[in-house]
């Protein structure tokens, strides 16, 4: 007993932290899947002993995995409002999954240091944008041709992946750029999260588990993770979001803007050897 408590107990300790952190920060944040997931686990999974470069691998593969699960409810609760447009997605699917292929390739030979660095670069952009853009004009008023649209869906596929996000993340802010209303933007995204996510995190599953990864892995994801992270989530979204009803939106809007700038920089600080 006294070993198996040694061995499984920081594992499920660093889980539990990371799940009820990642619930009432998607709650109270109106954000949800890898972007909240992956810094705290790739955070929490350091304090536990795990080298950077590895946390980062086990964070956003276990982040994929999750992502699949609340992609399936989130594009039903879209679909029954008409917010998917789900003939961008039937000209987007092959270029995004060829994105994919592409960038799990890419994290796993690049052992973690390019997707930390890849994630604190997006994390930072995101934030700037949510604090000095929100209200932003369009870009353009439609999307490019199929060759543009094609580069856009195969971008988000292999950015989203290395990262261990969904298509929120990078898809909308692309999508709402090219004049697609947030509330289509949002619900069309929720398509490319299981996009991303299945084929990514199938992938991860049957690469090389890293010498140093924390108890319970299949290749790079994290299963005990997944069977805590998963519910966690579920049961306190709604305490966060309890709570974000009491405070001011446009506070929390910021709230969150800085702590993707502070994660996001934390993380290029420590490729860079700071």
């Amino acid at each position: 007993m006294s070993e198996f408590l040694s061995q499984w107990l920081p594992t499920i300790a660093a889980m539990l932290v990371t799940g009820a952190c990642a619930g009432i920060l998607a709650g109270l944040l109106g954000v949800g899947g890898g972007i909240v997931i992956v810094p705290v686990l790739y955070f929490v999974l350091q304090a536990a002993g795990v080298s950077p470069a590895t946390a980062m691998l086990v964070a956003t593969a276990t982040s994929l995995l999750t992502i699949v699960p609340t992609s399936i409810s989130s594009i039903r609760a879209h679909h029954k409002r008409g917010n998917v447009d789900w003939l961008l997605v039937k000209r987007w699917w092959p270029f995004m999954l060829v994105g994919v292929a592409l960038g799990s390739t890419f994290a796993l030979n690049a052992k973690g240091t390019a997707a930390s660095a890849i994630f604190g670069v997006v994390a930072v952009l995101v934030a700037l944008n949510m604090l000095f853009r929100a209200k932003a004009a369009p870009i353009t008023q439609q999307l490019p041709d199929i060759k543009g649209q094609g580069a856009m869906a195969g971008f988000i596929g292999f950015f989203s992946v290395i990262m261990g996000v969904g298509g929120g993340t990078i898809g909308v802010p692309l999508l709402t750029a090219c004049n697609y209303s947030p509330h289509r933007a949002v619900g069309t995204a929720s398509v490319f999260g299981i996009l991303i996510a299945l084929p990514g995190s199938l992938a991860m599953l049957f690469a090389h588990t890293p010498a140093d990864a924390p108890e319970g892995m299949i290749g790079m994801i994290n299963l005990p993770g997944f069977l805590c992270i998963v519910p966690l989530t579920v049961l306190l979204a709604p305490v966060g979001a309890w709570i974000g009803s009491k405070l001011d939106s446009v506070m929390l809007k910021r709230v969150f803007a800085i702590f993707l700038l502070i994660s996001g920089g934390r993380m290029l600080m420590q490729v860079l050897g700071f």
